[in-house]
């Protein structure tokens, strides 16, 4: 007999899905035996259903097509949530089924029971039950369009009998794959948007993940309008490389240079994103946006000129209309704001004269330098996600994935998995926190069940670190913020797999190149600098009293060497720098 959950695996194959993320459970069992049954296609172990729904938004990050994951009934499928807010904030397509609990029983507060067509609503662009075996093809086919065309995640909600009914012969059994399509302003908007770039004096480009594919257009009309290129860190690996027009970052992440060339223009360009911190936009400049998605055209600042459209395609039309500028003085001066800037971050990447701990800048730039020409990297939020955006080098090939959007910790291993499970031979390196790694510690476990060789790279500070910065900047001293961490290298040897722990800055680089060399997964566990202030490019006079006020506080709570570190770790090395 053919099942539904047949039909759901026909339908996933034919549409290029090769592998469902999750955790088996009794609701999930008419799918998971649906597999087992299938050729070719695999069902990938988690230990955790968070996990599942990180892994399949990387997985779909990466290719660009549909990925699934998969949650049993009550507890199971409410794992999924976390992982799915950041797949839908991601913008990745994703296929969320869950299982829940027996048609008969629901509203009647059953084992398990929640409501998951309400609970996934907020976090999805499409959300609806199976009431009936017959209900299912077509909402199937439904969702997983929605996925794809609007690459956000799309959720079946499946009562548990449902899955292992019989399937009947249905039309709605063709595979669903996206469509491709030209989309641009039209001819009036862009010859308005081609009028004001024409009268500025000074452009500058803010650039962010909308870029993906449109490298090339993008340098070109850079060099058209010379305009300096600031990127979004959603946009770094689409923008930074090859790029003579590169000025930095910008955000509390980002750094001086890229803060300097949007608050000088007078005309900013936005070119795909949706960049969230209004106190980083310029003061008067005439604001045009470029966006595939309309509803996100000004939303974070005034706009002027509002244009609709894929960037790649919006850029090939309005190239032709722009005049190119005689005038680069604008350009000059961010490109040399911006080698200053830069060289004074790369001077904080180095072995700070063998002192221990080691600066979390150096470990950064080199695991950069080592890794491979088209690793992936994963990255934590807090700390690790600023070490990433500031000394990471992207050159085209490497990816960069890490909850940008969502903002939530504990990212880098599961993205790590779904990175890594649909190709074993090209690297992925996760940049983990120590508090981030062991809130989804289990999944170290599914590294070693589905021999995934990840190279999990720890930044250990023994703290909370950017919950600390932000406590700083408010004025108050660190509380609970402290980590009793175990040897995390300890534990990945108890596990059966490569771990080294490094204490000294001589021993840093040996560790990484033996660790990337290992053929399976690797932790590497550093003790990083926990005083080390990641300080962002405009700082307030709010944030300046807060850190007065954390200072005093911190004295009169008897932990002036909490502030004496902070002092020597940030202060005093750099004057000797």
């Amino acid at each position: 007999m053919t099942t539904v959950a047949d039909h759901v695996i026909s339908v996933l194959q034919r549409s290029g899905v090769q592998r469902v993320y999750g955790l088996p459970g009794d609701s999930l069992n008419g799918l998971t035996d649906a597999i087992r049954r299938a050729p070719d296609f695999t069902w990938e172990h988690v230990r955790h259903e968070e996990a599942a729904a990180f892994a399949a938004a990387a997985d779909a990050a990466l290719s660009g097509q549909l990925a699934v994951c998969a949650g049993s009934c009550g507890p199971g499928n409410l794992h999924l949530i976390n992982g799915l807010y950041d797949a839908q904030r991601s913008r990745v397509p994703v296929l969320a089924l869950a299982a829940h609990i027996p048609r008969t029983e629901i509203g009647s507060e059953y084992f398990q029971e929640t409501h998951p067509q309400e609970l996934f609503k907020d976090c999805s662009v499409y959300c609806e039950l199976v009431s009936t075996p017959e209900m299912l093809p077509r909402i199937l086919a439904m969702a997983m369009r929605a996925a794809v065309e609007e690459n956000g995640v799309a959720v079946v909600v499946v009562p548990g009998e449902v899955f292992t009914a019989k399937a009947e012969e249905s039309p709605w059994s063709t595979a669903i794959l996206p469509t491709q399509s030209v989309v641009r302003p039209d001819d009036t908007a862009l010859t308005q948007a081609a009028a004001v770039l024409d009268a500025a004096t000074n452009v500058t480009i803010l650039a962010g993940a909308g870029v993906a594919g449109s490298h090339a257009a993008l340098i070109q009309l850079a060099e058209t309008l010379q305009a300096p290129i600031v990127h979004a860190l959603r946009g770094k690996e689409f923008v930074e490389y090859d790029n003579p027009y590169d000025v930095g970052m910008t955000g509390l992440l980002g750094f001086a240079s890229g803060y300097k060339a949007i608050k000088e223009a007078d005309v900013l360009l936005m070119l795909g994103t949706d960049f969230p911190y209004p106190q980083f936009y310029p003061e008067g400049a005439t604001v045009i946006q470029v966006d595939i998605r309309g509803r996100h055209i000004g939303r974070r600042t005034p706009v002027d000129v509002a244009l609709v459209g894929d960037v790649g395609d919006t850029l090939a039309a309005l190239q032709p209309m722009v005049t190119r500028k005689s005038d680069g003085a604008h350009l000059q001066r961010c490109l040399h704001h911006y080698t200053k800037t830069r060289k004074s971050l790369d001077a904080l990447a180095v072995n700070d004269r063998d002192k221990a701990p080691i600066r979390p800048e150096y470990l950064a730039a080199l695991a950069s330098r080592m890794a491979t020409e088209d690793a992936v990297f994963t990255v934590d939020v807090g700390s690790p996600v600023v070490w990433a955006a500031r000394y990471l080098q992207m050159n085209g090939r490497r990816r960069l994935l890490g909850s940008f959007n969502h903002g939530t910790m504990a990212c880098a291993l599961p993205l790590a998995i779904g990175a890594q499970t649909p190709d074993r031979g090209r690297q992925v390196v996760a940049f983990a926190g120590d508090g981030g790694l062991t809130m989804l510690f289990g999944e170290l476990i599914t590294l070693m069940q589905n021999k995934l060789p990840v190279k999990v790279v720890v930044f250990n500070n023994s703290s909370l670190n950017f919950v600390e910065l932000e406590m700083k900047a408010a004025g108050i001293v660190n509380f609970g913020t402290e980590l009793e961490n175990p040897n995390f290298a300890a534990v990945a040897q108890a596990m059966g797999m490569f771990g080294r722990r490094v204490e000294q800055p001589g021993d840093l680089e040996a560790a990484l190149r033996d660790a990337f060399a290992h053929p399976g997964p690797a932790v590497i566990d550093v003790v990083t600098a926990r005083q080390e202030l990641s300080i962002p490019p405009a700082i307030t006079v709010e944030q300046a009293k807060g850190f007065s006020l954390y200072a005093i506080r911190t004295i009169l709570a008897g932990r002036a060497d909490e502030l004496l570190d902070l002092v020597s770790t940030n202060v005093a090395r750099r004057l000797l720098d």
